[in-house]
């Protein structure tokens, strides 16, 4: 390792110190294949038999050095590498490996350089195969992305040469452990406390729900919090690429895609878990996102009968939302005429949600508008409640007022027949709501 032996303590250079660490990983590694460590064992093991490893190199090194990689190798075998720090901060939301020396994080919204810093290129991929190895899902030159998550749900992508460009890559959407419930929303100010009823109301009211925003905004978090209102007595199927989704209910199905095997077969996409639910006497369905051809066949199910489905889709406003879906009925492959599209979404998408990540890095429920028909060719869109900014502070801060628009929406009459009358003060503001009244 290019250093001196003996008692006194050694000066390291940076290579030395990554020869070190993976001598130690390494001579751990065979010493768990040769005992046949279990699997629950193998942090005790580790723990135990990481300091006979050291000195079995016959270095001296200060005690501080020394118990730092220890804890390097330690979160290499055990953990994440040095994403496991990042991955126990609660305040870290985002977690972005750009290369072996760029590593970005998203803390309370805002985008940070950390100071974590990887090895090498080896070092970034051996991260990414630990944490795709236990899923049965590999990268490569000829496969070189990888969606999967970690054991305690958070959303990872890996890319890696030829398409990443400046070495692997890692991007981690972290799970939140604690669940956020609506008045969480409130309290942080994405929504008022009058839109939480109006929603309330038509989730209860069977409503089929689309939550538009782009990537980062915060729609997962609002479809699980929305999802929070659909009664207890009904059964919900959940459909999602990666599973994110925190259902509260107890009667929940979920289902996840299944990515091609070796040989590019066998898939199991969106599409096909849209068309299996049907089979399944779903009261609910729930998309976690719809980005391709299954966009048509979650509007044909909520024309035929299969009211209060939930879904987001990517999109930067209400009227984005719609040419967006327009756009992947398209993909579906049928041959369909625009202006039948737009009926198909007019009449099965009842209401909106327009979720942003404003510029101050708060998430905002920025308008709830309803999809209120046809004019001629055209989609008529209403906005019930709308985010109006009016400045920003000097830190940066982004300063409006979530408000109604003042327009009862056409719905009005549904809501009410299903035993949901709201006061005249959720559309036109006023005092705090007390809680919905049931005819």
């Amino acid at each position: 390792m290019n250093a001196e032996r003996g008692n006194a303590p050694q000066r390291l250079t940076g290579q030395d110190l990554i020869r070190l660490k993976k001598y130690l990983a390494d001579t751990l590694l065979r010493a768990l294949e040769i005992e046949g460590v279990e699997a629950s064992m193998r942090s005790t093991f580790v723990t135990q038999n990481i300091g006979r490893a050291f000195e079995s190199t016959q270095l001296s090194l200060p005690e501080d050095l020394k118990k730092d990689i220890f804890r390097q190798v330690l979160n290499d075998l055990l953990g994440y590498g040095p994403l496991q720090p990042l991955l126990d901060d609660p305040d870290i939301s985002e977690i972005m490996v750009n290369g072996p020396k760029k590593v970005f994080i998203e803390k309370k919204g805002r985008l940070i350089k950390s100071e974590i810093a990887f090895d090498d290129d080896d070092h970034v991929l051996r991260i990414i195969e630990r944490i795709i190895l236990p899923l049965g899902r590999h990268i490569d030159f000829d496969s070189p992305t990888v969606d999967a998550r970690l054991p305690d749900g958070s959303r990872v992508n890996a890319v890696v040469r030829p398409v990443s460009i400046d070495g692997p890559s890692i991007t981690i959407r972290k799970f939140h452990k604690d669940k956020l419930g609506v008045d969480d929303l409130i309290n942080f100010g994405s929504i008022t406390a009058h839109m939480a009823e109006f929603l309330g109301a038509c989730v209860k009211a069977r409503f089929n729900i689309l939550i538009s925003g782009g990537t980062g905004s915060g729609k997962t978090t609002l479809l699980n919090v929305v999802s929070g209102f659909i009664p207890e007595s009904e059964r919900i199927i959940t459909i999602e690429d990666a599973a994110e989704l925190q259902l509260q209910q107890d009667h929940v199905m979920r289902m996840e895609t299944k990515p091609p095997n070796a040989d590019g077969l066998n898939a199991v996409t969106i599409r096909d878990l849209v068309r299996n639910s049907l089979r399944m006497r779903p009261d609910r369905i729930v998309v976690g996102e719809v980005r391709g051809g299954e966009a048509l066949d979650m509007l044909q199910a909520m024309n035929t009968g299969h009211d209060g489905s939930l879904t987001t889709v990517h999109a930067n406003s209400p009227r984005d939302a719609i040419s967006r879906l327009e756009t992947l009925v398209l993909m579906a492959g049928m041959e369909l005429p625009l202006k039948v599209v737009r009926q198909q979404i007019s009449s099965a998408i009842d209401l909106i949600i327009q979720q942003t990540r404003l510029k101050d890095g708060n998430r905002k429920v920025t308008a709830i508008t309803e999809v209120a028909g046809m004019e001629g060719d055209v989609v008529v869109l209403t906005d019930i409640f709308k985010f109006n900014q009016t400045g920003v502070t000097e830190d940066g801060t982004v300063l409006g007022e979530l408000k109604p628009t003042g327009i009862r929406p056409l719905f009005t009459p549904r809501l009410e027949a299903a035993g949901y009358k709201l006061g005249p003060e959720i559309f036109m503001g006023g005092r705090s709501p007390d809680p919905p009244t049931r005819r």
